[in-house]
């Protein structure tokens, strides 16, 4: 949403990823896979014209639509709060929208940072659980269902990860979504049962949407990340999730 050069620079990002992973693909090593985007922004840049912004956000990603398109790629939008026009849920699906090209854009799920998206951090407009919220299940669940009901139709990337529901981050990345290992007692997610939201439709059968998922654990420290028994818990909940929302035929 910035300067002409700020977008073009942008969209020149866009061409680079597409032309790698259009590479990939054809050495048979990426059979599927996506391009992830974001706005590039922050949330207080794009608080200077909200309206403006959106649309100029938009338009950027109609263009980076066309240059996916040119190479076969798929672009996925990010969802994560600290990204300007993408930094709440409401935002997020009207951006989607606006661009209006659902055929070349969709949604990148990542379970983490769309549980921020519930308690409305950078658009408490848009908050779905109540401020008071006590992480009941029952509440936790009604709100996971208003949240994938709305982003489901356009997710096609998912990432499995856990989260405290706490953020963290700086400058650019403020207020982000605080990765949890898998086995965090602080974490909020029932992993497996959660990802059943975007895994599965409102009548709970499978959509068969995402092609593979993988496991979102960034911003850890290298001792944590060097630990076997980290990877261990992660493979455990990968295939925990595998086996409750998995097909095979």
């Amino acid at each position: 949403m910035g300067s002409e050069d700020e977008r073009k620079a942008f969209l020149t990002q866009v061409r680079k990823a597409c032309a790698i992973g259009k590479q990939l693909k054809d050495l048979g090593i990426r059979p599927s896979g996506v391009v992830r985007i974001d706005s590039a922004a922050s949330v207080h840049d794009w608080a200077a014209d909200p309206e403006g912004n959106q649309k100029k956000i938009a338009a950027t990603f109609r263009e980076a639509c066309d240059i996916a398109d040119g190479f076969g790629e798929l672009l996925a939008a990010e969802g994560e709060i600290c990204w300007g026009g993408m930094h709440g849920w409401k935002k997020m699906v009207q951006l989607l929208e606006m661009t209006g090209r659902p055929e070349h854009i969709g949604f990148q799920a990542d379970m983490a940072h769309t549980l921020l998206y519930t308690l409305g951090y950078n658009a408490p407009e848009d908050r779905i659980v109540p401020a008071d919220f006590n992480w009941d299940e029952a509440g936790l669940a009604a709100g996971l269902r208003t949240l994938t009901k709305a982003l489901r139709p356009w997710t096609i990337d998912f990432h499995v990860a856990q989260n405290d529901a706490t953020v963290k981050g700086q400058g650019s990345h403020d207020k982000t979504g605080r990765h949890c290992q898998a086995t965090d007692p602080n974490g909020k997610l029932n992993i497996a049962r959660d990802a059943g939201y975007w895994l599965r439709d409102e009548d709970g059968q499978l959509t068969k949407r995402m092609a593979h998922i993988c496991w979102d654990g960034c911003m850890f420290s290298n001792d944590v990340m060097m630990n076997p028994q980290t990877w261990n818990d992660i493979l455990a909940a990968m295939i925990a999730v595998r086996n409750a929302h998995g097909w095979s035929e």
